[in-house]
């Protein structure tokens, strides 16, 4: 069990080491923050701090950095909790306001402001359109011989698609049959529409052509939709870092980050865990154990929809990116609904 003098010097370490990207030595410490004991105890408690693995130092003659130990520490106990502004909720909205006129442009937008709020990449995990309950198929005219089907899910998703009329039905006929399906799919997920539902709709079409022109719309979009869509921001950020100024150092991480389905299963690992963080070693990716993951997940009426995270170094300021992904979390499902008819 760590005491309390060791917990207050390591918390200021880490603060000062995320603040100023540079290591810590007692001196520092002594000077800017009012612990009441003196270089030396610090020093002392500092090698300490080392011993436990709470601290690591690079260089004989230089001051410590924390490890992955150290930065658990401080996440689980020490991270002094930092609401939200009401002033940065309100800039929140109105770029949200500013730039959102779609679904799709929704988790755009998201990705953009987490990596605008942290200073680090973000990555958000879209929900596939199977995991969104049916809420209407409409058909709209294009021409005489082409319709537009318009499925709509209670996720907010819009799918549009062209289809031929075939030869001798009409548009009635369209909307007739969008009747029906409407009353057999309602309410259901698209992954799990029963062969017996099918056939009912079948039947009460009763037009062959019809029919398969509707299952096509129905499949054709589960087949476009059903790959997730992930959404990255501020890649660039990460060479903004101190830490990633040497080009080779993170050529590994920019490679990754061009891996979408790796960036998937990062995120699917954490998925249902609520607000989590991953630091340094604890990721089993080689190529981001200097760095630390922030993720949150995301729902819709109790629904599991997706996962936000931020992507960033060891020194990131975990505070910030814990309150701001908790703040997402709870405000994208309400600008979700927004969008939904």
């Amino acid at each position: 069990m760590m005491d309390e003098r060791k917990q207050r010097i390591l918390q200021a370490i880490i603060d000062d080491y995320i603040s100023s990207a540079e290591p810590v030595g007692s001196r520092t410490i002594a000077r800017k923050y009012d612990l009441g004991v003196s270089p030396a105890t610090i020093r002392n408690e500092m090698a300490d701090l080392e011993m436990l693995g709470y601290l690591e130092q690079i260089h004989t003659s230089s001051g410590r950095i924390p490890s992955s130990k150290g930065y658990r520490f401080y996440v689980d106990g020490l991270l002094p909790q930092q609401p939200l502004s009401d002033k940065e909720k309100v800039l929140i909205d109105k770029w949200y306001q500013a730039r959102v006129k779609r679904i799709e442009e929704v988790f755009q937008e998201t990705a953009r402001i987490i990596s605008r709020v942290t200073k680090n990449v973000s990555l958000v995990l879209a929900p596939q359109l199977t995991q969104a309950a049916f809420r209407c198929l409409q058909f709209l005219p294009l021409d005489a011989r082409r319709a537009i089907a318009v499925l709509m899910t209670d996720a907010g998703f819009v799918e549009n698609k062209i289809i031929a009329i075939p030869s001798g039905a009409a548009f009635e006929d369209f909307q007739r049959m969008a009747r029906v399906i409407n009353q057999c799919l309602a309410g259901q997920t698209l992954d799990a529409i029963h062969p017996d539902t099918l056939q009912r709709i079948r039947d009460e079409i009763m037009d062959e052509e019809l029919y398969e022109a509707a299952l096509e719309v129905i499949y054709r979009s589960l087949d476009t939709e059903k790959k997730e869509r992930l959404y990255l921001g501020g890649t660039t950020q990460l060479l903004n870092q101190p830490e990633f100024h040497d080009v080779e150092k993170v050529k590994e991480i920019l490679l990754m980050l061009e891996e979408e389905q790796l960036l998937k299963d990062i995120l699917h690992a954490h998925l249902g865990e609520g607000l989590s963080v991953t630091i340094g070693c604890e990721n089993k990716y080689s190529g981001i154990q200097d760095c630390s993951i922030v993720t949150a997940t995301y729902h819709l009426d109790g629904e599991l929809l997706g996962t936000i995270a931020v992507l960033g170094p060891t020194r990131m300021e975990y505070g910030k990116a814990m309150t701001l992904l908790g703040y997402m979390n709870n405000h994208l499902a309400d600008i979700i609904k927004k969008f939904r008819w």
